[in-house]
């Protein structure tokens, strides 16, 4: 398929700045339709789940606009950014107490192996933010022409932890999954809108998958 003729249905979480990810694949020459609504998510060709703000936030406004069922039903490859990644995962420990202890785990849509951790980074700062590195084999298609040791852009304090369902993984502090995927699910912990060429080759190529 011509993947300028795709329908790519960017899903509408609620809390995600979506047009940087619509202007990304409007400069590969496709045009995204931002939508909640299950029809258009049902007939898409490829879907984006995006995420902006906390895990808990994020699953209640799925859990609000009725897309928990439908997400994991889905049956098109489906790429998730940043925490719209994080979303995939089993549960989440992103989750504070009026208190500001730590609450208990937040169950996220559980497509894909593993929970989502407070980063343990040592010394460094928290935010992980800015360029760093991944290292992945080089075999999966969503990273033709992306050597491993290739730069991308994060933003994030917490991570998704190494898991047989891990595609590339980037080391801050420790290791933690960069990319993953699980059948026709994939996400990617950095924001391939904002990482430069490297990005927009991993987008492209998940439009030719």
């Amino acid at each position: 398929m011509d993947v300028s003729k795709q329908k790519l249905v960017i899903i509408d979480t609620g809390c995600a700045n979506l047009a940087s990810v619509r202007m990304a694949f409007e400069r590969l020459g496709v045009q995204p339709l931002v939508s909640s609504q299950v029809a258009d998510i049902e007939q898409a060709d490829k879907l984006i789940l995006p995420g902006v703000g906390t895990a808990v936030a994020a699953m209640k406004n799925l859990n609000e606009r009725g897309l928990v069922p439908l997400i994991r039903a889905a049956k098109q490859p489906l790429l998730g950014f940043c925490l719209g990644m994080q979303m995939l995962a089993e549960a989440s420990e992103e989750s504070m107490s009026a208190d500001g202890s730590k609450g208990d785990l937040i169950d996220c849509l559980g497509i894909v192996p593993g929970k989502i951790r407070l980063m343990e980074v040592g010394n460094l700062r928290l935010p992980h933010m800015g360029w760093n590195q991944i290292e992945h084999d080089e075999t999966h298609p969503l990273l033709k022409g992306i050597p491993s040791g290739s730069y991308f852009y994060f933003v994030h304090s917490y991570a998704l932890e190494v898991t047989e369902a891990t595609l590339a993984t980037c080391d801050y502090g420790n290791p933690f999954t960069a990319i993953v995927a699980r059948d026709n699910f994939f996400g990617a912990q950095f924001h391939p809108e904002r990482s430069g060429a490297a990005g927009a080759r991993l987008l492209q190529n998940f439009l030719e998958l």
